[in-house]
């Protein structure tokens, strides 16, 4: 979990603190695909009991950004190739709707913020500090929900990205500039306050992102079907 603060935290308001923290490490792609969560271990870095890290777990099981294999086998989730195709279409329009909002109310101290993530990304890549990068992506695809003042929206985005955080987090850096070249012409769409061409553009993003994608979801399935990658053994301890 390097590149993520999970800092002593304060008493008041824990568990939901807790969870807040828990779903920003999965949006930002801190824990990967088949990753398994131990309770303790987590409460020890937060500097807590186990019971609000628990709370906060089961939670993140109802939204569907963990799996619950046995009360004490947790996972973060390897979508399957239709859980990521639909997440990938309500992306598509939702943020295709924030998009061109953003570009018809853009301001020009928002469309610098914009200017100024975009350009920290491409450091963090050319640096190959992949962690920033995905982070820094992420929040470039939030902001435009926050300058088009949909926070209904945001709201909805934020729960998809708790499922595909980690799965997106898995394949940036390996994908080159797939994750960020049509974030120019998104951009230059904004600057011009073109509503319709910010939607293609961010359309175009998602769509041609989803090839490395499912990709990795296609590895993924090989590698499971294999009579070799059957587990044999018996899952650890993670509570007591």
């Amino acid at each position: 979990m390097s590149g993520f603060n999970l800092s002593l935290l304060e008493h008041d308001n824990l568990g939901s603190t807790i969870y807040q923290k828990l779903c920003e490490a999965l949006m930002r792609g801190v824990f990967k695909p088949n990753d398994r969560l131990k309770i303790r271990d987590l409460a020890e870095r937060l500097g807590t009991s186990v019971t609000p890290v628990r709370d906060a777990i089961l939670r993140l099981v109802q939204d569907q950004a963990l799996v619950l294999r046995s009360p004490r086998d947790i996972r973060v989730p390897m979508l399957t190739r239709a859980a990521y195709l639909e997440i990938r279409d309500i992306r598509v329009n939702l943020e295709g709707l924030a998009a061109a909002r953003a570009a018809e109310r853009a301001t020009p101290p928002q469309i610098e913020q914009l200017e100024a993530l975009l350009t920290h990304n491409e450091e963090a890549l050319a640096a190959g500090n992949t962690a920033l990068a995905t982070e820094l992506n992420q929040i470039f695809h939030f902001k435009l929900a926050e300058i088009a003042d949909m926070p209904v929206l945001g709201d909805i985005l934020r729960r998809l990205w708790l499922q595909m955080g980690p799965l997106i987090a898995d394949v940036y850096g390996g994908a080159g500039r797939t994750m960020i070249d049509h974030h120019y012409p998104l951009m230059d769409a904004i600057r011009r306050h073109d509503g319709p061409a910010a939607a293609r553009a961010i359309q175009d993003d998602i769509q041609l992102a989803s090839g490395p994608i499912l990709e990795r979801i296609d590895a993924e399935r090989i590698d499971a079907e294999r009579p070799e990658a059957q587990p044999q053994t018996q899952p650890e301890t993670l509570v007591s």
